[in-house]
């Protein structure tokens, strides 16, 4: 299978660099499969679970919103965040999910019902992404 040159860029790493086959990642309008050849666009990314397949198969990783640059050659992910499986802790997203929970149970005020609701995507989406990984 063809191959193009993917790279994630968080605002304090370069996150992931290399060829890979496909990419699958949630955009603001649905989840979307790119791969070599893909029509070019620009879209939001929303926070998700990223699969990506390279030569070793394919790997699992968590993103925060973000925008993603589909060139003919070359795709490009800017991310609030990135982090794989093995960089997550379990326990910080668990009480992160608890916590986004007791602030929607209880607040009345929009502005902090839209931040708890994106602090309980993140520490789902972390959640899930940790789920992957076997046990071992």
């Amino acid at each position: 299978m063809a191959l193009f040159k993917f790279e994630v860029f968080t605002p304090y790493r370069l996150f992931f660099s290399t060829d890979v086959e496909a990419i699958i990642v949630m955009l603001a309008d649905g989840e979307a499969g790119i791969y070599a050849g893909h029509s070019c666009f620009t879209a939001p990314v929303k926070t998700s679970v990223l699969r990506v397949l390279d030569k070793d198969g394919w790997k699992t990783a968590f993103i925060a919103n973000g925008i993603i640059e589909v060139k003919r050659h070359k795709t490009v992910l800017l991310a609030d965040a990135a982090e794989w499986p093995e960089e997550i802790d379990r326990e910080r997203a668990e009480t992160a999910r608890t916590d986004a929970e007791s602030v929607l149970a209880s607040t009345t005020f929009k502005f902090e019902h839209v931040a708890a609701k994106e602090r309980l995507v993140r520490a789902e989406t972390r959640l899930r992404v940790v789920a992957q990984i076997p046990a071992g």
